[in-house]
This record gives structure tokens, sequence and C-alpha cells, in this order.
């Protein structure tokens, strides 16, 4: 009974509270036992591994269920909208990257890092992603956790249930009604799930945060922290400055959509995952009265096409190697850069490997020696953090932005409506 009692007084708590504590303590055990904290890694794993667990039915049933109360016409225009959102907050941030780096020059006093042997995945080309995007085995990319080949499975599926619902053979209308309350019941039961796992995550995030610090070195840490604070000042620029100006011109409450949205942002921190993330932030777009029509579809595509955090990335990262090797960067250099890096953002979209191929593709653009990379590897799990953040947080505010004017469009052609129905009785 008493034991009834606890868990009762600890799920009344809130994920906030509950997450933030878990993640004071991991700093804490993290720095007071250092690398021996490792032993709780496990904790944090079997968390990584729910949420891994829950993306892919949760990707393939939402979408399927999101096709199905939205016409074809919309989800046109809802791609249309939200894909030049994704290249210019991308190249945005690139620029900013660049100019954070440019004032704080994180590289100066750095050397050269000898005999670093950085092996490269060969960068794909665009024809070559795009061809990836459709599975040969319908299975295996649901075992392999491909986002961009399980939203055009759940595309095509989507598509064919809803024309089975709108057939004139009453038996195939029953078979796509049936399809699609399987459907809608599988979604309900991953998001109770979902919310079953949720309860675990401070213990996940805990064990996380402990091994990521116990880990790190304050050497290294000391080293690097000119390219640490770059890294976390372009991202805090984009997300309290940028990331507003964008919602104020779409006239979303920017403090109302940050307080709803906290979840997504502080699992994205711990995890460093945007699709370990990607259930959670389908959660905090419902609590940001984002509909499900946008969520559903611009949620999966930007947890693995749009990388706004990455991009900064790339913008500082080429700063920092440009101040080791001594370069000045030239304005039709930096241009180069910035479209180098929003194509790599964009372009390496899935591919494994991305962030170092998207980094070579950026450093070839401005001559500079990929093994520079290995000198910020030593701290990536602390950056990381902060980008995977800046990612979650662009898909969220594009998919509210695109919501905005989605509803901003049914209030018009309501109104237009009106007025037809209206000269028209009189």
């Amino acid at each position: 009974m008493w034991m009834y009692g606890i868990w009762r007084w600890y799920r009344e708590k809130s994920f906030i509270l509950k997450i933030s504590i878990g993640f004071l303590l991991g700093i804490c055990i993290g720095l007071i036992f250092g690398p021996s904290a490792q032993v709780l890694e496990p904790l944090g794993t079997i968390f990584l591994n729910l949420l891994k667990m829950a993306v892919v039915p949760l990707i393939l049933l939402t979408v399927i269920v999101s096709i199905n109360n939205t016409n074809p016409k919309e989800l046109g225009r809802i791609g249309v909208k939200i894909f030049p959102y994704f290249i210019i907050t991308t190249a945005l941030a690139v620029i900013l990257g660049i100019g954070i780096a440019e004032l704080m020059n994180p590289g100066s006093g750095l050397k050269m890092p000898q005999n670093t042997d950085m092996e490269v995945p060969e960068a794909p080309s665009m024809i070559d992603v795009l061809l990836q995007v459709i599975p040969t085995n319908i299975f295996a990319a649901l075992a392999n956790g491909d986002v961009l080949s399980i939203v055009f499975l759940a595309l095509i599926v989507g598509f064919a249930i809803s024309y089975m619902r709108h057939s004139v053979e009453s038996q195939m209308k029953e078979w796509g009604s049936l399809l699609l309350k399987f459907a809608e019941a599988g979604s309900e039961v991953i998001f109770r799930i979902l919310s079953g796992i949720l309860q675990y995550a401070p213990i996940g995030v805990l064990g996380i945060t402990a091994t990521t610090i116990g880990n790190q070195g304050f050497d290294t840490l000391i080293a690097l922290s000119k390219y640490v604070i770059a890294s976390y000042v372009g991202v805090g620029v984009q997300m309290f400055i940028i990331f507003p100006i964008i919602l104020l011109l779409f006239k979303v409450p920017v403090i109302k959509f940050f307080k709803n949205t906290r979840e997504a942002i502080i699992t994205a921190f711990v995890t460093s995952s945007s699709l370990a993330t990607l259930p959670v932030t389908l959660k905090s777009a419902q609590k940001a009265g984002i509909s499900d029509k946008v969520a559903n579809f611009t949620l999966p595509v930007g947890a693995t096409v749009n990388m706004n955090g990455s991009a900064i990335h790339f913008g500082v990262g080429v700063v920092f190697a440009a101040n080791i090797m001594g370069y000045d960067l030239s304005i039709g250099a930096i241009i180069g850069i910035i479209l180098a890096g929003t194509l790599a953002s964009i372009g390496t979209a899935g591919v494994p490997g991305a962030g170092l191929i998207g980094m070579s593709i950026v450093f070839t653009q401005a001559g500079l020696p990929i093994e520079i990379v290995g000198l910020t590897a030593g701290v990536n799990v602390i950056t990381d953090m902060i980008f995977t953040t800046c990612n979650v947080t662009g898909d969220i505010v594009g998919a509210a932005v695109v919501d905005q004017s989605e509803k901003k469009h049914d209030e018009t052609s309501f109104n237009a409506n009106e007025i037809t129905h209206k000269s028209v009785t009189e």
C-alpha cells in the first residue's frame, strides 16, 4: 500500500521537476565519481532504447492517420510551406555560426592535431539520397529505422487507405475504414506506452548525465572552452532571438510556445538525439495546440532533414579550423561556406556519419583539413547536446508557423464561403 502511495506521489509531480532533479543529480554524481559513474550508463541506455522503440510505429501510424484526416491539397500546401522554412532557417543558422565564431575566434592558440587519420564516409549524391528514400525492403526499412523511408511508406499506405475509404465499392470502403480505425487505435496505444516511458525519464536522464559528465575531463573542456562557448552562444541566439522573431511574425505567443514545448527541448538536450526525442516532440506539439495534420507530417521529416543546430556547428567549426590554420576567410569563401553548409545540413539527411560528412563538405569548400575535426572529438558530447536542442526546437517552430498559416488559410476560406453563400441567398 505504501509503495502505491509513493508511486502516486511520484506520478503527480511535474515532468519538468522530475527530469531537472535527475539532470542535477547526474551532474553531481559525474563530478564526484568521474569515470566510475559509467556504471550508471545502462540506466540511460534503457531510456534511449525505450524512446527509439516507440519511434518507428509512432511515425508510421501517426502519418497514416494524418493523411486520412487531411486532403491531398492541404498536404501539398503544408509541404510547400515547411521546406522553404527548413532551407531559410538552416542558412541563417550557418551565417549565425560563422558570425559568432568570427567574433570569438575559438581556434586561436590551438595547433593542428598531429598524426590524426580521419576516415570520412563518402558523401552520397543528391540523387542517391532521394533514391534511398524509396525502400527496396519494407521490413528492412522498419527494422533499420530509416525515417525518410518510413515516412514515404506511411504516405503511400495512407493515400491507399484514403482511396479505399472513398471508393464506390462498399466492401472496399469498409476495409478502408477498418484499416484507419486500426491505425488510430495503434497510435493511441503508442502514446499510452510513451506516457509510461516518460515516467522512467528522470532515471534515464540521471544515467546519461552522470556518464557524460564523468567521462569528460576538465582539461579537454578548458582547452576547447572557447569552441564550446561559441557553440552555445550561437544556439542561444538562434533559440532566444531568431526563433522568437519568427514566431512573433506569425503571431504565435512566444512564452506560451516555449512553456508548452519545454519537455521536448529538455529531452533533446539530455538525449542528444532528434529521433529519440520525436515521441516527446509530437506530444509537446499537441500541448502547444499544433494540429495533428501539420505536426504528424512536418515533425518526422524535420527530425531528419531540418538541422539548425548542425548548421551552427558547421559555421563555428569552419571558423575554428580557419583560426588554427591562420586563414582569413574572404567574403566569397564565406558565401560558399553558407551554401555548402545549408546543402550539407539538408542533403545528408538520414545518412550514417551525416555530421562528419557535412563537416567534410564544408571544410572542403573552405579549403581546410578535415583532420581538425579530431580536435573537437573530446567535447562532442557536450556540444551535441545543445545542437540537438536547437534542431528539435527548430522543428517545432516550423510546425507552429505552418500550423498558424494553415489556420489563417482556413479562416480566409471560411469567410470567403460565407460571403459567397450570402450573395447567392440574396
